[in-house]
């Protein structure tokens, strides 16, 4: 899907949009249609082991997409997505951002990108001074790092601190249960598992200081063979393992893994097990894998959350990915900014997206906030719970504890001097 295009809507851009998903909703030749048009810039991946990252990405735009234009649009102007392929190239991802706004004429840009690919996107959305959102990247220091922000960029995605807050809590208490003293880690080789990793130990350690770290494995980003980072977990024995590897990574090493019996012989912790592009995949899920909540239906255990997700599959054939609700979530906060600032200017758009509260089939309490302070969404349903190998899949979510999130978040951030 990867096209360079020229200003304007050629027939041939138009059904390739269409073909992707994505309905071409005006003419350049039509005057009238062209000035009510707001074209939507969507960077991400779309080819590749994680290409279910960018579609199901897209997919959750364009449900939101759909219904935002059928009631007016955007303070009055149809939505145009305007969807390219960065094919998980950072330097891609930047080009690719840079294009849609300078090229495709894109007034509003949804980064949906991975972590490895959104520190990109950001720096495009600083130079050009474009609206932007980052809908996928959890690296906490997007948002939270001071010298990051910008008051033009927003994350709907969640945050790996607020993961590492609540799953450190509920793996701490299960350790102390068990005697779960010696634990190793798996992460993968970039910001999002550096970052992340390292959240999740400091606060296991400060619910349970008697764990100990034994072993630390970091495989490369789209590794395809992790025979030699399974033997090494299992010669150090520990008794438990903690891993954010995600997507197509995460499942290729759940089945490379069960050839050797890991998930036998200790306790895991695998913070993005609990999504259906996971469960769905893997070829013998095994029974008891401790997991954050991504995207399943039925937590929150909700009639909105569960109608969404029902809805989802029944236009698009599977069940949302936790990329999807993120994605969602953007279109969400941006109709109801519009309506707030009665505009589609970026400008307009960002000061009203500040500190904006919406009702959400995604929320601990059926909504979410846009926090004014960093930019970064806040209050959406988060949990930890054990998978069984059939539907419902994570049949009891705890969930995490809000308060206690916001209290050791701040925490954080003054020991990384980010306040």
């Amino acid at each position: 899907m990867t096209r360079t295009r020229k200003p304007g809507i050629s027939r041939r851009t138009t059904l390739a949009l269409m073909g992707g998903g994505v309905a071409s909703l005006a003419a350049p030749w039509v005057a009238s249609a062209q000035a009510k048009t707001i074209k939507i810039g969507m960077p991400t991946i779309l080819s590749g082991r994680v290409a279910q990252l960018g579609t199901s990405s897209r997919n959750g735009v364009m449900i939101e997409v759909e219904k935002v234009n059928a009631s007016g649009g955007l303070a009055g102007r149809q939505i145009e997505m305007v969807i390219r392929d960065s094919k998980g190239q950072p330097q891609e991802a930047a080009r690719v951002a840079r294009e849609l706004v300078n090229t495709d004429g894109c007034e509003l840009l949804i980064d949906a990108e991975a972590s490895s690919g959104a520190f990109a996107v950001h720096e495009v959305a600083r130079d050009l001074g474009v609206f932007c959102i980052h809908t996928n990247s959890e690296t906490s220091s997007l948002t939270a790092d001071p010298k990051q922000h910008i008051p033009n960029a927003f994350r709907t995605a969640r945050q790996g601190v607020h993961d590492s807050i609540a799953g450190g809590n509920y793996a701490a208490a299960i350790a102390k249960a068990k005697g779960l003293k010696k634990w190793a880690t798996c992460g993968p080789d970039y910001a999002y598992g550096r970052d992340t990793t390292g959240e999740y130990t400091t606060y296991l350690k400060r619910f349970a200081p008697d764990v100990e770290i034994i072993s630390e494995s970091w495989p490369k980003l789209f590794q395809p063979d992790y025979t030699e980072v399974v033997t090494k977990i299992l010669q150090a024995k520990p008794q438990a393992l903690y891993t954010c590897l995600w997507g197509g990574d995460l499942t290729s090493y759940i089945d490379q893994a069960n050839i050797y019996a890991l998930f036998s012989q200790m306790e895991v912790f695998a913070v993005n097990m609990a999504d259906y592009t996971a469960l769905t995949v893997v070829k013998n899920l095994p029974k008891g894998i401790h997991s954050g909540n991504r995207y399943i239906k039925t937590y929150p255990g909700t009639p909105e959350n569960a109608a969404w997700g029902d809805a989802y599959k029944a236009k698009y054939g599977e069940y949302p990915t936790n990329w999807s609700w993120e994605n969602a979530t953007a279109i969400m906060l941006m109709a109801e900014a519009a309506r707030k600032a009665n505009s589609a200017d970026g400008k307009k758009l960002a000061e009203a997206m500040k500190g904006l509260k919406i009702k959400s089939p995604f929320g601990a309490d059926g909504t979410v906030t846009m926090r004014a302070e960093d930019n970064t969404l806040v209050g959406y349903a988060i949990g930890w719970g054990t998978t069984i190998p059939q539907e419902p899949y994570v049949p009891d979510v705890k969930p995490g504890d809000w308060k206690m999130i916001f209290e050791l978040e701040a925490e954080w951030k003054k020991s990384k001097g980010f306040t």
